[in-house]
C-alpha cells in the first residue's frame, strides 16, 4: 500500500521513468537534478570566456550555451532516460577557439558549421553501427590519456588567462607578475575553489567564480556598462553558421575540413563514451555483460544535441562528467538530466549577464576542472612502455602543441607502430592502421606545406 501511494503523485512519470524499479522517487530525483546543475553550472560563466576569445559576442554564447544545455539534457532525460545532463564541452570549446579560429584562422560562423557538420557525421555513425568499431580500434589508455591531456590544456589555458603563466622569447613560458590585478584574483579564486572542492561543497566551481568576480568588482578591476537586458542577444549567434565555408577549408589551413571534423567528431565520440561508462557503473545501470543500455539512444541524442549547438551558436555539445554528482546523490533516471535542463533554461533568462564575469575570476574554474580530468590517467599501466609511451604522447603534446588533434595523432599513431615492431596486429587492427595511415599523411602533408 505504502509503495502504491508513494507511486500516486507520480503517476504518468512512475511508469514512463521506472522509478520504483530503479530504486528512487520524484523528489529524489529533483534533488540529484539540483545538485547536477550545481557542479556544471560553471559551464554558462567558462564557455562564453573561451568562445568570446574566438570573437563570439559573449552575451549571445551564455544565451546559446543555456539554451542548449537545456535542450540536451531534456532530451537525453525523455528518449534514453538515464541521468546524464549535457551541455557544450570543456576542451572542445577551447580547440574551437585557440586552435580553430585563433590557430588556423577559421572565422567563427565556419567553424560552427564544422560543428554542424560532425554531429551530421555522428548521428550518421550511430545509425550506421560504425562508431563499434572505432571504440574497439582505441585502446582504454588512450582515452584516458586524451582525457588527462585535455584537462592539461584547459589548465593551461587558465593559467595563461590569468597571467600566471605568460610567454617567454627564452623558455617559451614562464612565471608571469603575480602581483598583477589579475593574477592575484585568479590566486584568490584559485585558493577559495580548490578549499570548497577538498570539503566537497556542492557547487563549488560556481561559488569561487561569484567570490573571485565579487572581489574583482571590490578592487575596481571590472569595469562594466550596464546595458539593457535582451533575449534576443542570441540572434547575434543562433543560424550564423557558415556551412557553405566549411568546404572552402584548405591551403594554409593543411587539411582543414578533415583535420578540424576529425577532432570535433572523435574527441566528442571517446569524451561521450567515458563519461557513459563512468555515470552509469556509479549509477548501476550497467548491465551484466558489461554493456551500456539504450546505447543507440544515447549516442543518437548526443549527435542531435551537437547539431543544435551549432544552430545556437556553441560548440560541440557533450555528456557531462558531473553527472555523477547527481547520481551520487540519487540519480538514477532520465528526471534528473530533465531538472538540470530546466534549470538551465531558467538561467538563460539572465545568461547575457555572464559579462559581467572577467578572464580572472573564469581561470580559477579552468584551472580546477583541468585537475579533476586527470584522474583517468590512474588507469594507465604506466610501468608497460607499449601503453605508457603512446599515453604519455598523447596526453603531452595535446597542451605542449595547443592542440587536440596533434595529441590524438601522436598517441594513436605511437601505439599502432610499436603493435607493429612487435608483431602484434592482427587482422582486427585494420582501423587502428587506417587512422594511423591517416595521421601521418596528415604530418606529411603540414611539412610539405
Amino acid at each position: 500500500m505504502d509503495a502504491e501511494t508513494r507511486s500516486e503523485p507520480d503517476g504518468l512519470l512512475e511508469r514512463r521513468f521506472e522509478l520504483s524499479a530503479r530504486g528512487t522517487n520524484l523528489r529524489t530525483e529533483i534533488l540529484a537534478g539540483f545538485t547536477t546543475f550545481l557542479t556544471m553550472a560553471y559551464i554558462v560563466l567558462v564557455n562564453p570566456a573561451i568562445l568570446g576569445q574566438a570573437g563570439m559576442p559573449v552575451a549571445a554564447v551564455a544565451a546559446a550555451t543555456c539554451l542548449a544545455a537545456a535542450f540536451a539534457s531534456i532530451a537525453m532525460g525523455f528518449m534514453a532516460n538515464v541521468p546524464l545532463a549535457l551541455a557544450p564541452g570543456m576542451g572542445l570549446n577551447a580547440y574551437f577557439s585557440f586552435t580553430v579560429v585563433q590557430g588556423m584562422g577559421v572565422p567563427w560562423p565556419v567553424a560552427l558549421g564544422c560543428v554542424f557538420i560532425s554531429g551530421v557525421a555522428f548521428l550518421v555513425l550511430t545509425f550506421a553501427g560504425i562508431r563499434q568499431l572505432i571504440i574497439a580500434a582505441i585502446p582504454p589508455h588512450l582515452f584516458a590519456a586524451v582525457a588527462g591531456g585535455i584537462g592539461l590544456f584547459i589548465a593551461l589555458i587558465g593559467l595563461r588567462n590569468a597571467g600566471i603563466v605568460v610567454s617567454s622569447p627564452a623558455t617559451s613560458v614562464t612565471l608571469g607578475d603575480l602581483h598583477a590585478p589579475g593574477a592575484a584574483l585568479a590566486l584568490f579564486g584559485l585558493v577559495v575553489t580548490a578549499a570548497l572542492a577538498a570539503w566537497k561543497v556542492r557547487g563549488a566551481i560556481l561559488i569561487g567564480i561569484a567570490a573571485t568576480t565579487i572581489a574583482a568588482w571590490i578592487a575596481g578591476q571590472v569595469s562594466f556598462t550596464p546595458e539593457p537586458y535582451d533575449l534576443a542577444a542570441i540572434t547575434q549567434t543562433a543560424f550564423q553558421l557558415d556551412l557553405a565555408g566549411v568546404f572552402g577549408l584548405s591551403g594554409s589551413h593543411g587539411l582543414g575540413l578533415f583535420e578540424i571534423l576529425f577532432v570535433f567528431l572523435f574527441v566528442d565520440l571517446f569524451d561521450n563514451i567515458g563519461t557513459l561508462v563512468g555515470v552509469t557503473r556509479r549509477a548501476g545501470l550497467i548491465e551484466p555483460d558489461g554493456r551500456i543500455p539504450k546505447l543507440n539512444r544515447i549516442l543518437f541524442t548526443d549527435s542531435i544535441a551537437t547539431i543544435f549547438g551549432s544552430l545556437a551558436g556553441t560548440s560541440t555539445v557533450t555528456s557531462y562528467v558531473e553527472s555523477a554528482a547527481g547520481v551520487q546523490a540519487g540519480g538514477r533516471t532520465g528526471l534528473t538530466a530533465i531538472v538540470t535542463g530546466l534549470l538551465f533554461l531558467i538561467v538563460m533568462f539572465v545568461a547575457p549577464y555572464a559579462q559581467l564575469v572577467p578572464l580572472a575570476a573564469t581561470a580559477p574554474a579552468l584551472i580546477l576542472v583541468g585537475a579533476l580530468m586527470m584522474a583517468p590517467l590512474a588507469d594507465i599501466a604506466w610501468d608497460d612502455p607499449e601503453i605508457a609511451i603512446p599515453a604519455f604522447l598523447a596526453m603531452a603534446m595535446i597542451p605542449l602543441t595547443f592542440s587536440i588533434a596533434n595529441g590524438l595523432a601522436f598517441g594513436i599513431t605511437a601505439y599502432a607502430v610499436i603493435k607493429l615492431l612487435r608483431g602484434r596486429i592482427t587482422r582486427t587492427d585494420w582501423l587502428l592502421l587506417v587512422l594511423s595511415a591517416l595521421f601521418v599523411a596528415r604530418f606529411v602533408w603540414l611539412s610539405a606545406g
